[in-house]
């Protein structure tokens, strides 16, 4: 609020600011500040798995986020959006507990949960011994569930997790997501984002496709 805020109001693009926290009460209080500043929306982060007591638990379920999403819905005025982890057996329940408690849209997939060992010194290389693995390795995973949820949802899909080309981009399209995010590609190179918009105008014109949104969901399952 003092320092980012002020900075990103320079530039003419759409501030969506990840909210997380600890216990319900974290993000009720956290969503009620949110409420009152001159943003374009909130992204619920329910699976940061770099926090001990964290968030986790409440995304693995459909309980879990319905009840959180719903408790965020009832003061937060603005577009929400809630990320899932893809640390769970099913992608497609907590994707409908956040529908039916009123969710705009869900982004997925945040990091996968990992782990890696100094093999000297016989201790985690992690000082929180696990943590999120993300970059291009993720991202058939990543395709997968958008899939899965796309078939489920009828709220917009954020797809994200490996996205480094416009061809990444294009799979998560086909697969149901109607935005993409890049996140990890970004400390590769600085201007991902930028090569993957072009990589996607590039698909465009190579098969004649007039709306970006003819691509959204219209892969043919074998």
């Amino acid at each position: 609020m003092e320092n980012d805020l002020p900075y990103l109001k320079q530039f003419d693009t759409a501030i969506i600011v990840n909210a997380c926290g600890s216990t319900i009460e974290d993000y009720v209080e956290l969503a009620k500040v949110l409420n009152t500043l001159d943003i374009d929306g909130v992204e619920l982060n329910l699976s940061c798995p770099n926090v001990k007591a964290g968030c986790l638990a409440f995304g693995t379920s459909y309980e879990g986020v319905k009840e959180v999403t719903s408790q965020v819905r009832k003061v937060l005025d603005k577009p929400l959006i809630v990320k899932l982890t893809p640390n769970v057996t099913d992608i497609t329940a907590p994707a409908l507990g956040a529908q039916d408690a009123g969710a705009d849209g869900v982004s997925l997939i945040n990091t996968l949960l990992g782990m890696s060992i100094d093999i000297h010194k016989r201790r985690p290389h992690l000082a929180n011994n696990t943590g999120g693995l993300s970059g291009p390795c993720v991202k058939p995973v990543g395709v997968r569930m958008v899939y899965q949820v796309a078939q489920k949802v009828n709220i917009p899909i954020l797809g994200l997790g490996g996205i480094v080309t416009g061809e990444d981009a294009i799979e998560y399209m086909l697969a149901g997501a109607t935005a993409v995010s890049v996140g990890t590609g970004n400390f590769i190179t600085p201007d991902t984002a930028i090569k993957v918009v072009e990589g996607i105008e590039n698909y465009m014109k190579q098969y004649n496709i007039q709306d970006v949104n003819e691509i959204v969901g219209a892969v043919q399952m074998n």
